[in-house]
């Protein structure tokens, strides 16, 4: 299972939300390449890259950030936040990501999603940020009609390869993910799923990998890094066992 540390961008620092609210933010790293170099340092060959400033807008504001990442570490870096049309989605692979997360126009544009796919293929992953069960969009700020589980599917079945799941009621909360509705939501998908949200000790890791879920192929943490719960290579190797 893939280790992604997460690096949330809003207003150029590097930040974390709770329960995806933009009113409870703290910030950690004044520069986001300081978080990166970090978690690269200890191990970690992925980043989780979130433009915040540009999931709200609509409108990718942090691409600078992510093109110094690529540049100063040996990770690779997949990205979201205000990837909304082709242009924004191109400007980000440009900037050296290898991934881009779509959400709220894969979810309003079907179009939109086929042609990605069409053009980009595996680099596309589709991020579903659930609120209650129901998906989420605007930057977590609106919640849709369509049931997490019932859309994460529909999205497998429509031919995205790999799917960033967040139950926003735990993110960032570091306690602990919800088993149940991950069992839920992996089992027999026809998809990788990231799960991301809540994960606040090295037995949160080990319950995840416990799982044995097939399409379960990575976790994205973020709070208990940066708080020191554990470090990179203690968390590669919970996963590990």
């Amino acid at each position: 299972m893939i280790l992604y540390p997460a690096i949330d961008i809003r207003g150029g620092h590097a930040v974390r939300l709770t329960q995806g609210d933009y009113e409870r933010e703290t910030a950690y790293d004044a520069d986001p390449l300081d978080a990166a170099q970090r978690w690269a340092d200890q191990g970690a060959e992925w980043l989780h890259v979130v433009d915040l400033d540009g999931a709200r807008s609509g409108v990718s504001k942090n691409l600078e950030h992510v093109r110094r990442i690529v540049a100063e570490t040996d990770a690779k870096v997949q990205v979201g936040g205000g990837l909304r049309d082709g242009f924004a989605v191109e400007r980000a692979l440009n900037a050296g990501a290898e991934r881009v997360v779509i959400g709220t126009a894969a979810l309003a544009d079907p179009d939109f999603l086929v042609d990605m796919l069409d053009t980009h293929g595996q680099r596309v992953v589709v991020g579903v940020d659930a609120r209650g069960g129901m998906a989420a969009t605007q930057g977590w700020t609106e919640t849709s009609g369509e049931a997490a589980p019932a859309l994460i599917r529909d999205l497998a079945d429509r031919g995205v390869s790999r799917i960033v799941w967040t139950p926003i009621e735990v993110d960032g909360t570091m306690e602990g993910p919800p088993i149940d509705q991950l069992t839920e939501v992996a089992d027999e998908l026809d998809a990788e799923l990231i799960y991301s949200g809540g994960v606040g000790s090295l037995e949160d890791l080990a319950a995840l990998a416990g799982t044995e879920l097939p399409a379960l192929g990575g976790v994205i943490v973020g709070r208990a890094l940066y708080e020191n719960r554990f470090d990179v290579a203690e968390a590669l190797d919970a996963l590990d066992r």
